[in-house]
């Protein structure tokens, strides 16, 4: 059973009004939900402003509603930007991660001859992707070396660089199978030295912790929605650098709301990010420009100072556990927290967890092949908690997992 205990902690978080911020969460009362890295809990003002949009179309039909939320559709460049610090124009909006990374992807000028340089905990959905373009464009795939810490080895990755001046770098600022987040600033001061194309996927840190593309330094960064910014599923964004815009990038595939037709045989290009969208604009937009307002009246950097507070806490429970391996490496770490209980079957971890109201996620080798194989573990149990959680919800899953451990 659940503790009703929810201990405040807000004196301790400036910024972060708890109690408040529970109202809000409906689904957070009835459960400990540990998925954010997953798909997160959306707030009520989220829910609430997706319903209105969804009346009014029931009501008007979907291009009346578009324009009559012209400003409110213009809200989330505004919003985007004060999250990560850069201008409206570098925004373009998407329905995925995934497909801000394929429309990224496609805008390289790559030739066959050419390669990627990435590193052996890129998302699985990426290293796919670099195979396709390995299949059909011939293109060498270098991953970097990891230290035995579990960060980048920079002076390997350098090295890389340096002999093969790829076409591109690509790599995922925090895995999904892993706490470990990567140094993606210093990749970035490599690829501006060499004038490589950079491109992140910041699927699991935007809205879990202060992202910043211009101090990273990179060229392209994704994100989804759904996790830790806590929208609706099937939206999320991509950014673009001046860098980018100026040198003429565009993807493969562009409608009409990313270019125009000029000629009959020619077209001119958005000047700014929207060259990278495609025309469908529905509710999941104006959710998704509510959540980061949410996250924004917050503000990220306490959003992350508190969200450091509840990963330290739950580390620290399960690392004085006896038996358990937390298998997550590196100089630094997020709030997906990986372990795994040698000798106890899966499947009693699983109902355990799932008769407590514990929700998380299983990680299983092929989501992470190459870090699981150096790791030699086939899953791990991954929490994710956010900034809704309380530090009283951390001491009780902790105590969950400590009885399945006896």
């Amino acid at each position: 059973m659940l503790s009703s205990s929810s201990p405040t902690y807000t004196e301790q978080q400036p910024g972060i009004n708890l109690d408040s911020i529970r109202q809000d969460t409906l689904g957070c009362h009835d459960k400990i939900y540990l998925n954010s890295a997953g798909a997160s809990l959306m707030p009520q003002p989220v829910v609430q402003i997706m319903r209105d949009y969804l009346n009014q179309e029931e009501q008007l039909g979907g291009y009346a509603v578009e324009q009559l939320r012209t400003n409110d559709i213009q809200d989330l460049y505004t919003e985007l930007a004060q999250l990560l610090r850069c201008q409206p124009r570098n925004i373009a909006y998407t329905n995925s991660s995934t497909e801000s990374f394929a429309k990224a992807l496609s805008a390289i000028p790559f030739k066959s001859n050419n390669c990627i340089v990435t590193t052996n905990d890129d998302y699985i959905s990426n290293q796919i992707a670099f195979l396709a373009l390995q299949k059909r464009l011939g293109l060498q795939i270098w991953r970097a070396d990891n230290l035995e810490n579990g960060d980048i080895d920079l002076n390997h990755f350098e090295q890389l660089v340096q002999q093969h001046q790829p076409a591109l770098v690509a790599i995922t600022h925090i895995p999904t199978n892993s706490g470990l987040v990567q140094q993606v600033e210093e990749v970035g001061k490599i690829c501006r030295h060499y004038g490589i194309w950079y491109l992140l996927d910041a699927c699991q840190s935007v809205g879990q912790m202060e992202v910043y593309p211009e101090e990273i330094g990179c060229d392209f960064l994704t994100a989804s929605g759904r996790k830790f910014l806590r929208g609706p599923r099937n939206t999320g964004f991509l950014y673009v650098s001046d860098r980018v815009l100026q040198a003429g990038l565009e993807p493969l595939f562009i409608d009409r709301r990313g270019a125009e037709w000029t000629t009959f045989d020619g077209y001119q290009i958005q000047d700014n990010g929207k060259r990278f969208e495609y025309q469908e604009i529905s509710g999941s937009l104006a959710g998704l420009t509510e959540a980061i307002r949410y996250a924004n009246k917050i503000g990220i950097a306490n959003i992350a100072a508190y969200n450091q507070t509840l990963r330290e806490r739950l580390r620290e429970n399960l690392s004085a556990q006896q038996g358990l391996e937390l298998l997550d490496k590196g100089s630094r770490l997020s709030n997906l927290v990986t372990f795994r209980l040698p000798g106890v079957a899966l499947e009693t971890i699983v109902n355990t967890l799932k008769s407590n109201q514990v929700v998380y996620t299983v990680s299983y080798k092929n989501f992470a092949l190459i870090d699981f194989t150096k790791k030699g573990v086939d899953w791990a149990i991954r929490f994710s908690p956010h900034y809704f959680n309380t530090l009283g919800e951390m001491d009780n899953v902790s105590d969950i997992v400590a009885r399945i451990n006896r």
